[in-house]
């Protein structure tokens, strides 16, 4: 979701990245005399350099951050910098660099990484200010002090980007119902919901967090009730303002992001090109002699932010004008002989790997529905859509955990859907690289819904 509306550090941090190793590694090409020592000052450094970097979340800036926090990360960072790299040239003595020249080399690295660093924060300052970029639109739930301070915040700072649209009482004279918000919201299209969770009771509470779930709005919670904590939350402060979020996604983060992306690319290349390119012209031959039509099957699904596209498949059936409806069931009578066995094997979902490569699908992620069936569900069955803020898979938790195949009642649906969640909020390479692992050994074993 890097281009999400408002949100540029998609972009913005793995470029930050980029410039400030660029720095570190020219200004020391001086110490290096062969290109083999140099070779490994820039291995070692750049992976020194990004652990550090994430364990004190030196490019963790938004726009509510505080000056006195670039101060710190920056000194912080300084430190560990100078620590890693005396310890590379202690390792390497016979580079014979000077302590002094060491020193000098830290300290005009770290002045220019943090007048870069500063630099992109005030720029980006004046840019909302000035030209009106990179903002959100935002509207306030609840009147109370704390709501009044928030309001106040995003009125008297318009450099952080937040144009409020509205704030609404529930409580007053002239009361609004949560429905009234609700229809503003959608009306306006607004990207992010601030509610003060002593205004809402119960009920209403979780009607604004299904709303929020099933539209792909922004929720964040003023915490002035304990009850709010029993739910997984994302804490942070705006100024002094304590600000909670209903969920973090961790492939959200820019270099989660690129980690997950980079492995999509390398694993769809392996198959395209060591597993596709001989086996399609060997399925093309079989499907086309057994029934007449094509040897790919796409068909529109939803992917990410609820955008359509056309997902691949080798055509295990045969052609109907209505596969768009109705998913295949057991014993189904439109599936081809050839199309049993690439479809117990799952074989028949190889050509995904080139929809994964065109950036519209990850190999792991929910499994996207059809169009019109997505549509009945997300009427139906509750934070359905949530599944849509992340990119969906040829493989996922949900299918390596029995929930593939037909859905026979609301419950596989439901559990497919609390798989789903669990892994969008608790996403690592090692949870990927498990689920294919999965996948595979599942596939060679046979499943009992594979048909």
């Amino acid at each position: 979701m890097i281009f999400r509306s408002g949100r540029y550090s998609g972009f913005l941090r793995p470029i930050s990245y980029g410039i400030d190793l660029s720095i570190i590694h020219i200004l020391a090409y001086n110490f290096f005399l062969q290109d083999f020592l140099f070779f490994n000052y820039i291995f070692f450094i750049s992976i020194a350099w990004v652990v550090v970097s994430l364990k004190s979340s030196f490019y963790e800036i938004y726009r509510f951050t505080h000056v006195s926090r670039l101060f710190s990360l920056v000194g912080k960072q300084a430190i560990v910098f100078f620590l890693v790299v005396f310890a590379f040239f202690g390792f390497y003595n016979e580079l014979q660099v000077d302590s002094y020249d060491i020193i000098r080399y830290v300290f005009t690295t770290m002045l220019l990484i943090g007048v870069i660093k500063f630099a992109i924060y005030y720029l980006l300052k004046k840019y909302r200010l000035f030209l009106g970029g990179n903002t959100r639109k935002v509207v306030i739930i609840g009147l109370n002090q704390k709501t009044e301070q928030l309001r106040k915040l995003f009125l008297d700072r318009p450099e952080l980007g937040y144009q409020l649209q509205k704030t609404f009482d529930l409580k007053g004279n002239n009361k609004s119902t949560l429905q009234d918000c609700f229809d503003y919201v959608m009306e306006n299209n607004i990207d992010e919901i601030y509610s003060s969770v002593a205004e809402l009771n119960n009920e209403n509470l979780n009607k604004l967090i299904d709303f929020t779930d099933n539209n792909l709005k922004i929720l964040k919670f003023l915490p002035d009730n304990k009850d709010i904590y029993t739910k997984k939350l994302d804490f942070t402060y705006y100024g002094v303002l304590p600000i909670l979020s209903l969920r973090k996604i961790p492939i959200d983060e820019p270099l989660n992001k690129f980690i997950k992306r980079t492995f999509d690319i390398l694993l769809s290349l392996t198959i395209i090109v060591g597993l596709l390119s001989w086996l399609t012209p060997l399925l093309a031959l079989a499907i086309k002699l057994e029934s007449k039509g094509p040897v790919f099957f796409k068909q529109k699904r939803n992917g990410l932010d609820y955008k359509e596209f056309f997902c691949y498949k080798f055509r295990s059936m045969k052609p109907s004008p209505t596969a768009h409806l109705f998913q295949a069931v057991k014993g189904d009578a439109r599936v081809t002989r050839v199309g049993r066995i690439i479809r117990k094997t799952s074989i028949d979902e190889l050509p995904q790997f080139i929809n994964v490569l065109k950036g519209e699908m990850s190999v792991v992620g929910p499994r996207p529905h059809m169009v019109s069936h997505t549509e009945m569900y997300a009427g139906r069955i509750d934070k359905f859509m949530v599944r849509h803020f992340i990119k969906p898979g040829i493989t996922g938790l949900a299918q390596v955990s029995g929930y593939r195949g037909e859905v026979e009642n609301d419950d596989d649906i439901i559990n497919r859907v609390k798989y789903d969640i669990f892994y969008l909020e608790n996403w690592s390479l090692l949870l990927d690289i498990k689920i294919v692992f999965q996948t595979v050994y599942n596939a060679i074993r046979g499943e009992e819904k594979a048909y």
